[in-house]
């Protein structure tokens, strides 16, 4: 699955429509700032109510959590509140995870990983630098940008041109 910027996010209703049908409650936003986080709490919080018996003015009981584990946005979070008490929105980051479950899950994930490197775990690279090439102020500016499709490869076996 790749990083959708945000000019090709499906609308909220579309949103909606996905957690609808997938019944999702957990998500991870990558991209850290705007309103991303709270619309996707506000459609789980949608999709929950669509089967609801009965009004509920603290909106549904069921918790709905998104972690924010990537900075492509480095402004604000924004949210508004109308997706019911029943949420938490906090930050994810791999290697404490990984040293919470210990050495035996972790390094079943990383098996996984290895395993599935050129499929589920591929990276696309927009270019492909030296390290030489990589101390240059020009390429700086234009490797360094926070975008999506913009990732990178550093390669320091690479010549500089």
């Amino acid at each position: 699955m790749r990083f959708q910027p945000r000019s090709e996010l499906p609308s909220t209703s579309g949103k909606a429509e996905a957690i609808a049908a997938t019944g999702a409650t957990l998500a991870f936003d990558a991209t850290g700032g705007g309103k991303l986080a709270g619309q996707i709490l506000s459609c789980m919080e949608a999709a929950l109510n669509r089967n609801a018996a009965e009004y509920s003015r603290y909106g549904s009981t069921t918790h709905k959590q998104v972690y924010i584990y990537g900075g492509l946005d480095t402004g604000p979070t924004e949210f508004n509140r109308n997706f019911g008490m029943a949420w938490g929105m906090g930050g994810w980051l791999l290697f404490p995870f990984l040293q919470k479950i210990g050495p035996a899950a972790a390094q079943a994930l990383k098996q996984r990983v290895a395993a599935q490197l050129k499929t589920t775990f591929a990276s696309r690279y927009a270019g492909e630098v030296s390290l030489a090439q990589a101390l240059q102020l020009e390429r700086i500016a234009v490797y360094g940008k926070r975008a999506t499709g913009a990732k990178y490869l550093i390669n320091p076996n690479q010549d500089a041109a």
